[in-house]
C-alpha cells in the first residue's frame, strides 16, 4: 500500500452520482497534478465509475472509499479498484482483509483501533475523522506509542491545513473532498476542479522544496 500511494501526497475523495461524469472529473484532477483518486461507495454509481476509470484512464490510480462491509469490499475488488479504503473495521471485515491481496487502507480513530490493525499487519492506516479527533496534535500524540505506524488523515482536512499534516513524520498523505466537492461535480465545473487540484499540488510542491 505504501508503494502504491507513494506517488500521491494528496488523495481526492470524490462522490460520483452519475458515472458519465467520472472521466471529465478524472481528467480535470489529472491536469491539476493529481493522478490518484478515491471514489466513495456512498453512491450507486461508484462501481461503474471505478470500472470506467480503470478501463479508460489506466495511468490514473483509482481506489474505492467508504467501504463498510465484506460485500462492499468484494464488489470494489470486482470493479477493478487498485486499493480500498474503509472508515473503520468490523470483525467480519478484519477476517476477510487478512487474506485479500488487494491493497487496503483500513480506518482507525482510537489508539485501541490502531493497535488492533497494527497486530494484523497494517502499518499504514486511515485516521478518521481527524478534525474531530484533534488534528495535527492528535497525530503527534500517536507518534510516541506507534513510531512504526503511518497515517493518512481524512475527515475535515482542507486546503489551509493539508501542508501542516504532511509536515508530520507519521503522515504519508492526506485525503479530502475539498478539491472536488459534490456541488462542483454536479455542476460539471471541471475547470474549477482543475484549478483547485493545481493549487493543492502547487502548495505540496512548495512544501516539499522548502524541506
Amino acid at each position: 500500500m505504501d508503494e502504491l500511494l507513494s506517488r500521491a501526497s494528496l488523495i481526492p475523495l470524490v462522490t460520483v452520482t452519475d458515472a458519465r461524469q467520472v472521466l471529465p472529473l478524472a481528467d480535470a484532477l489529472s491536469r491539476g497534478g493529481l493522478d490518484v483518486i478515491e471514489i466513495s461507495m456512498r453512491s450507486d454509481a461508484a462501481l461503474e465509475a471505478i470500472e470506467i476509470v480503470r478501463r479508460e484512464r489506466p495511468r490514473i490510480v483509482v481506489g474505492a472509499g467508504t467501504v463498510r462491509s465484506v460485500d462492499d469490499l468484494q464488489r470494489a475488488a470486482g470493479a477493478g479498484a487498485s486499493f480500498v479504503v474503509t472508515p473503520g473495521v468490523t470483525p467480519e471485515l478484519a477476517m476477510v482483509m487478512r487474506d485479500l491481496e488487494l491493497p487496503l487502507l483500513p480506518g482507525a480513530a482510537s489508539p485501541s483501533e490502531v493497535m488492533a490493525l497494527r497486530e494484523m499487519g497494517f502499518f499504514l492506516q486511515k485516521l478518521f475523522p481527524i478534525a474531530r479527533l484533534g488534528g495535527t496534535r492528535y497525530l503527534q500524540d500517536l507518534s510516541g506509542p506507534f513510531p512504526d505506524v503511518r497515517f493518512i488523515p481524512s475527515g475535515g482536512v482542507g486546503a489551509d491545513d493539508a501542508s501542516a499534516y504532511l509536515a508530520l513524520d507519521n503522515v504519508l498523505a492526506v485525503s479530502g473532498s475539498w478539491i472536488a466537492p459534490r456541488s462542483l461535480i454536479e455542476r460539471e465545473a471541471w475547470s474549477s476542479i482543475e484549478s483547485l487540484a493545481r493549487d493543492a499540488s502547487l502548495r505540496i510542491r512548495e512544501r516539499n522544496s522548502s524541506n
